[in-house]
């Protein structure tokens, strides 16, 4: 029994490391089938001059390793993109971009008594390559309620947005991308010079930093608000530095529901995508079957990294099964072309844009990437520190999401912040060396 288990795990690693080879090709079939006859041959060899019974123990391992290694070749999820359905809240657009995008934006018009802002406001979410959620809809609607005129979108390849190129993702794509949906938003509305103010969020707060250094682009945007970004460049990227008060990660209940990552073929090629083994355009499967394939549950802790240890058995269902998006190897891909990317700080010292951090107590994000955003931008003017609150700013938890709103309104109309204006750039090194 051991050397059969033996050989069936010799020829099983065989098969995935033709997977790396190839890089997955024709969705692993040639790696199976080569492995396949390898197997056969060694076992004919091997019983060459043994009892008839002897040579079909030898081709036993084949077997079993064959129909093993098979089930990494099939698909089991649709190979044509699945969009998630309308939203009953919001009515959905599309957007075709000059860039080649095609983008679904949701418009949540101002109302309530508050008074009504003369600038849009644009919202990137994180992701990088996700749909947005249904607990930042409800967000965005309570934008709206305090007199915003909130228009967001879903970056390429996420949600209702149509695909690209595998190639084609990138962090400068992402930038070009949001250039054009400013041309399309001030178009339509044009009392400040076509400007609007932007909110970018995680991935999307990365973006807009970008974007600020990027003058043709920061002449569009009129102030923004950069909300616990990601590293903005490949300097950032690598830095392992002080992070913020525990956050739920291993606390958490793990998630429920099903898991992609359950089935041999997505757990193979997402665990190989995330070790860099296999590239995002991997010919194993294909972009809009791993997006198809792909669940919440698969995000594991990172969702729980989210949120502050205390609300480890409080987090909220931030979405549905059916609104539910994420790509990942098309985020992947973006986030290779962050770390790629040289330092941004040389072009963001030039930056003019009004603009404001917003930084979590218990963030799980490492704290360099947002005070290197604070050192660089000579533009940001305030800067607010969150208590009680993780990575998801606005939680839906206690009065989080108020919280937040009154610190992004009280930024756009130039009022009093409400919280105090920390860290400040002189507060960074103490800032950065304090207890977690």
């Amino acid at each position: 029994m051991a050397t059969v288990v033996g050989a069936v795990v010799a020829l099983t690693a065989a098969f995935l490391l033709l997977i790396v080879l190839t890089d997955g090709a024709g969705s692993g079939l040639p790696a199976w089938g080569v492995t396949a006859v390898i197997g056969a041959a060694v076992a004919v060899r091997r019983g060459r001059r043994r009892p008839r019974a002897a040579r079909l123990a030898l081709l036993l391992p084949v077997l079993l390793a064959a129909a093993l290694t098979a089930s990494v070749c099939v698909p089991t999820a649709p190979t044509a993109r699945r969009y998630p359905p309308a939203l009953p809240s919001v009515e959905t657009r599309h957007w075709d971009l000059s860039t080649g995008s095609r983008v679904a934006v949701y418009h949540y018009p101002p109302t309530g008594s508050a008074p009504r802002s003369a600038v849009p406001l644009v919202y990137l979410n994180g992701g990088p390559v996700r749909g947005i959620s249904l607990l930042d809809h409800r967000f965005l609607r309570l934008l709206a309620s305090q007199g915003h005129d909130v228009y967001a979108y879903e970056p390429a390849g996420a949600g209702r947005s149509g695909l690209l190129p595998m190639d084609q993702y990138s962090i400068s794509r992402s930038v070009r991308d949001l250039a054009a949906v400013l041309d399309h938003v001030g178009a339509k509305q044009v009392r400040v010079s076509g400007k609007a103010d932007v909110l970018g969020f995680s991935s999307g707060a990365v973006v807009l930093t970008r974007a600020l250094a990027t003058p043709m682009v920061a002449a569009h945007i009129h102030r923004a608000i950069i909300a616990e970004p990601g590293p903005m460049d490949g300097p950032t990227a690598r830095i392992d530095g002080q992070r913020g008060r525990p956050s739920a990660r291993g606390l958490a209940p793990a998630m429920t529901g099903p898991r992609s990552t359950h089935v041999p073929r997505y757990a193979v090629a997402f665990g190989l995508m995330r070790l860099g083994l296999l590239s995002p355009g991997t010919g194993l499967i294909g972009q809009a079957e791993g997006d198809n394939a792909f669940t919440a549950a698969d995000l594991g802790s990172d969702t729980a990294s989210a949120y502050c240890a205390r609300d480890a058995h409080r987090i909220p269902a931030e979405d549905t099964a059916r609104n539910f998006s994420f790509s990942p190897a098309a985020s992947l891909r973006v986030q290779q072309t962050v770390k790629d990317s040289p330092s941004l700080a040389p072009r963001l010292k030039h930056s003019r844009v009004p603009a404001m951090l917003m930084i979590a107590e218990c963030s799980a994000q490492v704290r360099q990437w947002a005070t290197a955003v604070l050192a660089a931008d000579p533009g940001i003017r305030r800067t607010q520190y969150l208590p009680g609150v993780g990575h998801h700013l606005w939680n839906g938890l206690d009065g989080n999401n108020r919280r937040a709103a009154a610190v992004i309104t009280a930024f756009l109309r130039d009022a009093p912040a409400p919280l105090p204006d920390y860290p400040s750039r002189a507060d960074v090194p103490a800032f950065l060396r304090a207890r977690k």
